[in-house]
């Protein structure tokens, strides 16, 4: 039988999905990065077993997370998104995902590609975290307090410490399955031939 670090063997077949094949795999495009980071922050205050199974229908709504599209995002649009009963229907969470796709676009054309950006505040390079136990994971570090005041300059929301960290963790910024699971040497693995 497999160890893992956060699932149980009679756990949600969506999570264990998750956490058998994407968490923590290094993820380095601009556009998936913005789709993440856009889930993140509706993970606020949520578990992400709530997010994972409304990811389809968040796709749906905000047309497969272009940046482009949400941009022109108008009042009636958000309105229409506000009823769709699939997603979690937050007002400012909404309002923050259209500014998110806004200043995603400024970054881009002011300065460059938004991943070599996010991955500059762990040196381009995964961590591998060697954790025993959950109570060893934190809820931030310096590098996702550095990552969000950085965001937030630059005109991000729902972007704090905790959501910054929980992002640098599902992207494979750090490898934050213990050492026990049978997915960290494989993370580890992957990092390595990402370089």
């Amino acid at each position: 039988m497999k160890q893992r670090c956060w699932t149980g063997d009679d756990a949600d077949p969506l999570m264990l999905a998750y956490h058998d094949e994407e968490w923590g795999v290094p993820l380095r495009g601009d556009r998936d990065l913005f789709a993440k980071l856009v889930l993140d922050g509706f993970q606020a205050g949520l578990s992400w077993r709530v997010i994972l199974h409304k990811r389809a229908s968040f796709l749906e709504a905000f047309d497969g997370f272009d940046p482009e599209g949400m941009a022109r995002y108008d009042r009636k649009k958000i309105a229409r998104i506000l009823k769709d009963p699939g997603i979690v229907r937050n007002r400012q969470k909404v309002a923050a995902a259209v500014t998110n796709a806004r200043a995603f676009l400024a970054f881009q054309e002011r300065e460059g590609r938004f991943g070599r950006f996010l991955w500059s505040f762990v040196g381009g390079m995964p961590k591998q975290n060697r954790r025993r136990s959950l109570r060893d994971l934190p809820a931030r570090t310096r590098e996702s307090d550095a990552m969000s005041d950085a965001l937030m300059e630059r005109g991000f929301r729902f972007v704090g410490p905790t959501i910054c960290y929980a992002f640098m963790q599902a992207v494979g910024m750090v490898n934050d399955h213990l050492v026990t699971c049978f997915r960290h040497a494989e993370v580890e693995r992957l990092s390595r031939s990402a370089r």
